[in-house]
């Protein structure tokens, strides 16, 4: 009876463990689709100053972004609308960059909207216009890096 028990007790700690819990979408939380907005809104403000001539006006609030874009693309499955957003963000720095000069940094930025779009499902006219975006200015990129610095 004992040897019953033991065997018993062994074969149960063999077994597989408890299934974990799925992990928590916080992209269906009501914040979610607020912190998407607001990253949206600061890009757009953002964009309208770097249009203006205001780019350090335009820097500050990418900053402020930064973080917003971070947040809303941490989640198991973002939205379209927060890829978007992020991805807006990332255009706008890198055109920003891109009007300095600045190609390798401009590139890093135009590779994750590449990236980003490549795989996007499903794919829209949006999503295929910013994936050809993209790779039109990572062309630009290497077009700036092999003239190399201005004289």
């Amino acid at each position: 009876m004992r040897l019953v028990l033991i065997v018993a007790a062994l074969l149960t700690a063999c077994g597989e463990p408890p299934a974990a819990p799925p992990p928590h979408d916080s992209a269906a939380d009501p914040e979610y689709a607020k912190t998407v907005e607001q990253l949206a809104a600061l890009t757009r403000q953002a964009d309208a100053l770097f249009k203006n001539g205001k780019p350090d006006d335009a820097s500050a609030l990418i900053e402020q972004g930064e973080p917003l874009e971070s947040q809303v693309l941490s989640v198991l499955h973002p939205t379209l609308a927060a890829t978007q957003a992020a991805s807006d963000l990332d255009d706008l720095y890198g055109r920003m960059l891109l009007s300095n000069r600045h190609f390798v940094w401009a590139q890093t930025l135009f590779q994750k909207n590449l990236a980003r779009w490549k795989y996007w499902q499903p794919q829209t006219d949006d999503t295929a216009r910013r994936f050809k975006l993209a790779e039109s200015q990572i062309a630009e990129c290497e077009r700036g890096i092999m003239k190399g610095p201005a004289k």
